[in-house]
């Protein structure tokens, strides 16, 4: 196994690990309301850019 040959100092591991954290994703919302992530249809009403791209349950 690879061993280091200096220990690394918490200066340079914590500058490391600053970019560790998790991003807020980004929010919109659809025409019918509901909260979506951007680029994807809208699990709750199937729209896509103002186009219906998959049929919803409820009309069924």
């Amino acid at each position: 196994m690879a061993v280091p040959n200096r220990k690394i100092s918490k200066t340079r591991k914590r500058k490391r690990r600053a970019n560790h954290h998790v991003d807020i994703p980004n929010v919109i919302f659809c025409e019918c309301g509901e909260p979506t992530l951007p680029h994807r249809i809208c699990p709750s009403c199937g729209m896509y850019k103002g186009r219906q791209m998959l049929r919803s349950n409820e009309a069924e």
